[in-house]
């Protein structure tokens, strides 16, 4: 007789698996209201615990080198493709057919692809040695923000969330994700690829829950350099940015409208510059 082992769905901090420091969770139903799963609720101790580790990793992931960093993301995409069919299940509780989940994890799937290829040419691209008069060399170069708070959005679950977090980790950021609250599913699954990927523990930190309650202290978090509100849209934005402004942290706003399937509006090298400072150093001139 086969027995269904029934899974606990937990966060992803520091490179572990913690449960919520509340002990708290909460459903999570598919579209006819039958409840699923229950997935952990981060609490605000929760929060600051990933800040803490993406704060600690910061240094060493930007330390890499832009190709490491590249062979890591690719190595995410091929973790996330392995796990192919349970996303694609987890992706049907949302409402999709089978045949749009699975283009939903294709999609997902090429943009870690595509960032990985920034690892190594972004610097290039964006970097320039500026004309100058004189005996020294004037060059401009980027440089990770540092901590990131990403507010994720609700759909697409899987897709918008590797679209925001590639970009912002390829640079050599550390990320706190706020996870979609109403199908958190494949962002633990998510998780769970990043674990088994080589990725450095505190680079991507994956919470669950109630966003109404993290996003206030993710906002007004003094640690945090950056908060990426694309995921969240317009509603509200004014009171992230009033909370954000006090610690003089960026705020990157999002689009009125956003086509996650469209690869020439959802993916692009601006948006990994949108993570970056540019940092203008001179150099004498040798004799």
């Amino acid at each position: 007789m086969r027995v269904d082992v029934r899974k606990t769905y937990k966060l992803f901090i520091a490179g572990g698996f913690p449960r919520s420091e509340s002990g708290r969770s909460y459903p999570v139903a598919d579209t006819s209201g039958k409840v699923v799963a229950r997935a952990a609720a981060a609490s605000r101790k929760d929060l600051r615990d990933a800040v803490r580790a993406a704060r600690g990793a910061q240094p060493g992931w930007a330390g890499r080198t832009g190709y490491n960093r590249g062979q890591i993301l690719y190595r995410i995409a091929e973790m996330v493709e392995d796990r192919a069919d349970t996303f694609v299940s987890q992706l049907r509780v949302g409402g999709r057919t089978r045949a749009q989940a699975r283009r939903e994890v294709e999609r997902s799937v090429d943009r870690l692809v595509w960032y990985a290829g920034w690892g190594d040419k972004f610097v290039q691209v964006v970097g320039n040695m500026n004309p100058v008069q004189g005996d020294f060399f004037n060059i401009s170069t980027p440089e990770p923000t540092g901590v990131v708070g990403i507010i994720a959005p609700e759909e697409p679950a899987l897709l918008g969330l590797v679209s925001r977090v590639a970009p912002v980790i390829i640079s050599g950021n550390t990320a706190v994700v706020l996870a979609s609250e109403r199908l958190p599913l494949p962002a633990v699954t998510f998780a769970e690829a990043l674990a088994t990927a080589d990725v450095p523990a505190g680079v991507v930190n994956i919470l669950t829950g109630p966003k109404d309650r993290l996003i206030p202290y993710l906002a007004s978090h003094r640690d945090c350099n950056a908060i990426d509100a694309w995921g969240h849209g317009w509603e509200g934005l004014a009171e992230i940015e009033a909370a954000a402004a006090d610690s003089v942290t960026r705020v990157v706003r999002p689009p009125r409208t956003v086509d996650w399937t469209n690869e020439r509006l959802a993916q692009s090298p601006y948006m990994i510059a949108d993570f970056v400072e540019i940092k203008t150093v001179w150099h004498p001139k040798g004799l």
